[in-house]
């Protein structure tokens, strides 16, 4: 299970250090793709695999579930974990989450995040003054 928060530093060729703790949930080769709320999605290959099957269920003649799989498959990449503990993230998904320099990595269960720490401090202060209102609105959440 992913769980936790990581910062780390993206260097100037785009390259971030995975979390060791990530990098044995998510394998040597996993899934990255645009995320949302300006984050990005990692996926360790079996959730990718899952999370493709059920996508391909979705009725194909709404343009809402077009859309959808067009942004998150055209961004989404297979990437590598060098030796060193790192992937390379593509020019595009860096755009998309805004990772210029500080990122943050959150465990979100079955996958994990890559937030721009600027975007993530926002998210999460916001986040946390509605986390018990949000939690009251879930239907069937118990702790």
């Amino acid at each position: 299970m992913l769980i936790g928060e990581y910062n780390h530093t993206l260097d100037k060729k785009g390259r971030v250090i995975v979390p060791s703790r990530f990098r044995d949930e998510l394998g040597d080769t996993f899934i990255i793709t645009r995320g949302m709320d300006s984050c990005l999605f990692l996926y360790p290959l079996h959730e990718w695999k899952n999370l493709e099957a059920r996508l391909k269920t979705l009725p194909f003649n709404k343009a809402e579930t077009r859309a959808f799989m067009r942004m998150f498959f055209s961004g989404a990449s297979e990437v590598e974990v060098d030796k060193q503990g790192r992937v390379l993230i593509p020019p595009l998904l860096r755009e998309h989450s805004q990772l210029k320099k500080d990122v943050v990595f959150i465990g979100v269960s079955n996958r994990a995040e890559i937030w721009s720490k600027e975007i993530w401090e926002e998210y999460s202060s916001n986040s946390s003054q509605s986390f018990e209102q949000i939690s009251e609105k879930l239907m069937d959440f118990q702790m």
